[in-house]
C-alpha cells in the first residue's frame, strides 16, 4: 500500500469523535430501516440479547 493510502488512512483513523458520530448515525439508519421494513432487531440488555420487534425499535 503506497504512503499516499496510508496516510489518509491514518487521518481518518485519528479523529475519534468523527468516528463514533459516522457509527451512531450508521446504527441509527439501520434502526430506522428495520422499524420501515417491519423487522425486528436484536439488542443487548441486562447481559442478555433481546429480540426487538418493529414497533418497539425507537429511532
Amino acid at each position: 500500500m503506497g504512503a499516499q493510502y496510508r496516510d489518509k488512512i491514518e487521518e481518518a483513523l485519528a479523529d475519534q469523535e468523527k468516528i463514533t458520530d459516522s457509527l451512531a448515525t450508521g446504527v441509527q439508519e439501520a434502526l430506522k430501516k428495520h422499524k420501515q421494513t417491519g423487522n425486528p432487531v436484536v439488542v443487548w440488555r441486562d447481559g442478555k440479547m433481546i429480540w426487538l420487534k418493529p414497533e418497539e425499535i425507537q429511532v
